[in-house]
């Protein structure tokens, strides 16, 4: 027992800071909303963290909220899976072959910075029903942080390595596997949790603006008939949905890169 708490002590300090920080948050919350604190920031109509409680345990005991949350949970698993994998082989054909690189790129760049509440009309037009163009959406929030990074991770393979390779007769399909794909996968998972991250925000915003069920649409309607309780709720499903989503990939990274995990 002594060795393991000895061995792990830095992942159970960074552990119990957490909870720390995270008790001292809930419990300023609990102070501002109680006493209604109004300052700059008005915490008048904020609820405090034993409503949201409250609400939380009503919510846990009615189907349509696990509706909400799985209809979210599905369209970014569509969402995300799709645009991992559509970026990831693109950037590494990117990143080798520089006629690809040259005609696609500018296009992606044009695309890249317009936001993803911008591409709700065009997706409503494009898709014929909401949930084809909700996905649609969270596919492109996620597409290009995975894109990007992954040329940056074809862009900083050591070229000694891939000589190495050509002078052991590696062959171009070996290279990509044995070489090219190994030395991004830093910076793929970089992207891969990044895009998730951005996946979420592009989801949430569709849902509230053409979407009929998912958290989006429920933290939206509960700020329509003015039931702040839910909406702190909504956000916090949000939160941890995101966090949840963002650890299950770092999980696969270092499942997939023992080697990292090792240093």
């Amino acid at each position: 027992m002594r060795r393991w708490l000895r061995l792990n002590r830095g992942q159970i300090r960074a552990v119990l800071i957490g909870i720390v920080s995270l008790a001292l948050f809930v419990a300023a919350w609990q102070v501002l909303t109680a006493n209604r604190v109004t300052l700059y920031v008005r915490f008048v109509n904020v609820p405090t963290p034993e409503d949201v409680l409250q609400r939380a345990l009503l919510a846990l005991k009615n189907p349509m909220f696990a509706d909400h949350v799985l209809m979210s949970c599905r369209r970014i698993l569509f969402g995300f899976l799709l645009a991992a994998g559509v970026a990831v082989p693109l950037g590494l054909l990117m990143g080798r072959f520089r006629l690809l690189r040259e005609v696609a790129f500018p296009i992606c760049e044009v695309l890249r910075p317009i936001p993803a509440i911008a591409w709700v009309p065009m997706a409503i037009m494009l898709w014929p029903t909401n949930e084809g163009s909700i996905v649609f959406i969270t596919f492109l929030g996620s597409f290009f942080p995975i894109l990007i990074n992954t040329l940056q991770g074809m862009a900083s393979v050591d070229p000694v390595l891939v000589r190495a390779a050509r002078c052991l007769g590696a062959r171009e399909g070996a290279l990509f596997r044995e070489v090219y794909l190994p030395a991004s996968l830093p910076q793929i998972f970089t992207g891969l949790t990044v895009g998730m991250g951005v996946a979420w925000v592009s989801l949430i915003a569709a849902e509230m603006i053409s979407g009929q069920f998912g958290i989006g649409y429920f933290t939206w309607e509960a700020y329509s008939l003015v039931q702040y309780a839910d909406i702190a709720l909504g956000m916090i499903t949000i939160g941890v949905l995101g966090l949840v989503s963002s650890f299950a990939i770092r999980l696969l990274g270092r499942l997939a890169m023992p080697w990292s995990a090792a240093r």
